[in-house]
């Protein structure tokens, strides 16, 4: 990747966001991620697999020889039907799962429905999340910002983990996304960055618990990431330099993130790896 990508034209869209009216389009690993087998037979779901960072998760996921499942919200079928063109492409079946996880019998929904469509469940990947960046104060944070957020990140989390836990067994590995914004939180994302961060606890606390049952749990905190959810949420002047306060100049793209998504789910690389949080961050600390 090189720092051409590093300045964006402003451009704004309505959350949750879209990728086709992004520019530049991102890079989810289409052409570029090659698999191992490192993967293969395993079953995943994975949250928020329509676009951004679980679209990247999800094609590395089909390359690495995984069926897998995605789940979205509605508003991004467009996305969904895209990201299941390239699972399928590589092989593998692709369960599409629409729904809106802040809903708590959605959110066991979509495992029962992907655990139905896939036969099983070996991997889960909490990535769906949520973000509001346009304000300048904690008062300005209203009760709906903070009922979206708190739900999307930690609720349908909790909800789909406990859901998950009837089917995974040994040999089974949940990865959760995190964020940099648990380690260096933004002043306008007070309310996302603590869900962030209680996240980071959840991985640790989850990781001690389902050792004995040999099931594994790992974190992936990206720094700025090129997604749809970044001109869905950030003013249009923010976008045009967008991770440029990275010590690597710029923002990164889902398939740069996506490696450690599979690094941290396969019981080959990862096996030894568990309560975890790897940083993807362009350079920015995670400790």
């Amino acid at each position: 990747m090189s720092d051409e990508n590093a300045v964006r034209p402003a451009q704004q869209q309505e959350p949750p966001g879209l990728t086709a009216p992004m520019d530049p389009q991102p890079d989810h690993g289409e052409h570029s991620y090659t698999g191992h087998g490192l993967l293969t037979g395993r079953r995943a779901l994975v949250t928020g697999g329509d676009s951004g960072i679980g679209r990247a998760v999800a094609i590395a996921f089909a390359r690495e020889g995984a069926d897998v499942a995605i789940s979205y919200l509605p508003e991004e079928d467009e996305d969904a039907q895209e990201t299941a063109r390239w699972v399928r492409e590589a092989g593998r079946t692709c369960v599409l799962v629409p729904g809106d996880l802040r809903d708590e019998q959605t959110a066991r929904g979509a495992v029962r429905t992907a655990v139905d469509g896939l036969g099983g469940l070996d991997l889960l990947v909490n990535n769906a999340g949520f973000q509001m960046a346009r304000r300048d104060s904690l008062a300005d944070v209203t009760t709906d910002d903070l009922d979206r957020v708190m739900k999307t990140n930690l609720y349908a989390l909790f909800w789909v983990t406990q859901e998950a836990l009837e089917h995974l067994g040994e040999g089974s590995s949940i990865v959760n996304c995190t964020s940099i914004q648990a380690y260096q939180p933004s002043q306008s994302l007070v309310d996302y960055a603590s869900t962030k961060a209680a996240i980071n606890n959840i991985t640790v606390n989850l990781a001690a618990e389902l050792g004995e049952r040999g099931i594994r749990v790992n974190a992936v905190a990206p720094g700025p990431i090129w997604t749809p959810l970044q001109p869905a949420t950030q003013p249009p002047e923010k976008v045009e330099v967008f991770g440029q306060d990275t010590p690597l100049g710029r923002a990164g793209e889902p398939a740069e993130v996506a490696h450690a998504f599979v690094f941290l789910a396969s019981s080959t690389t990862g096996s030894y790896v568990s309560g975890t949080v790897l940083g993807v961050t362009g350079g920015k600390p995670v400790f």
